[in-house]
């Protein structure tokens, strides 16, 4: 994924910005935490509260305090000092899982498949990856294989027009597998480098959404035996917690090769992704914070943990 599109403001202060309710309420327990100062185990087990709080759930909570513990126990320590070595610990487990999506170029096309449930942002994201992969110089095309939901197709031919990449789309209830062919032979004809297929994300009916994506990818297969080559996954933050189950439950469906999370400007619960990467070692490929065509970027886990804590970079 490109990195080179020209930004109205510095992509670290927007990624900061977009943070400020997850960092202003992890800021606030810590700071609660620590005004006696000595780090003592009822303070190790509140800022282990406090962590979960902001949605890095118990295991990882437990994890970070735990290793603060063994760290700086019995001593004075400051707010500041607190929250360096917590975003230290962060970016060591963040650095793992952050890697950017990089389309092969051995591939005619590379072939992405994007899931996620519907209101994830899923169709945004996709094109928000077009516009990146074509600043990068890639030719893009987009294949709307959302046909049970006719809004979906014209959002996307939106993105399409911003973007400037080709989309195929067809009527409300055409077969998705037989759209997502169709795509992948225009896709060849053309040369392009990159193709994205959109999904529907009827979790209310899992065995039929299972069912569907199965088959859109057994139906492509026959074109390319390698297909997809990426599996992304498409994660609203504001659900905190509840992403787990989403990657759970899409994992079952489909083999989920990446993680996509948008939405971090419009919660408290950003803390979230630092769970789902200790726990699942996906990798996360880019976040996005806000509503416009370069508010998505590749993860970097460093920012992303000194902001989290409200540090400066």
């Amino acid at each position: 994924m490109s990195d080179t599109a020209p930004a109205r403001t510095g992509w670290l202060a927007r990624l900061k910005a977009g943070l400020a309710k997850t960092t202003a309420k992890l800021s606030d327990g810590i700071a609660q935490v620590f005004v006696r100062r000595r780090l003592d185990a009822r303070a190790i087990e509140e800022l282990e509260e406090a962590l979960i709080a902001a949605d890095l759930g118990p295991a990882t909570a437990q994890r970070l305090a735990g290793g603060l513990a063994r760290l700086k126990f019995d001593r004075d320590v400051t707010v500041d000092e607190v929250r360096t070595a917590l975003a230290e610990d962060v970016a060591a487990i963040l650095t793992p899982v952050a890697r950017p999506l990089v389309p092969d170029p051995a591939r005619k096309p590379h072939v992405i498949l994007v899931v996620g449930v519907n209101g994830s942002g899923k169709t945004t994201t996709i094109g928000k990856l077009a516009h990146h992969f074509r600043v990068g110089g890639a030719k893009v095309l987009l294949a709307a294989g959302d046909t049970f939901r006719a809004a979906a197709a014209e959002q996307l031919k939106i993105w399409g027009e911003r973007s400037g990449a080709h989309v195929v789309a067809r009527e409300p209830g055409a077969d998705a597998a037989a759209l997502a062919f169709d795509a992948l032979e225009q896709a060849r004809r053309d040369g392009a480098d990159v193709l994205l297929i959109d999904t529907a994300g009827r979790l209310h009916n899992k065995s039929d959404l299972m069912a569907e994506l199965a088959k859109l990818v057994r139906v492509i297969r026959k074109l390319d035996a390698t297909a997809p080559h990426d599996c992304l996954l498409v994660l609203d933050a504001t659900i905190g917690q509840n992403a787990h189950q989403q990657v759970e439950t899409f994992r079952e469906l489909v083999q989920v090769t990446g993680l996509v999370v948008t939405k971090l400007d419009g919660t408290a619960k950003g803390g979230v992704l630092v769970a789902l990467a200790d726990r699942f070692k996906l990798p996360v490929h880019a976040i996005g914070v806000g509503e416009t065509i370069d508010d998505l970027k590749p993860f970097d886990a460093h920012s992303f943990a000194r902001s989290l804590m409200g540090l400066d970079r």
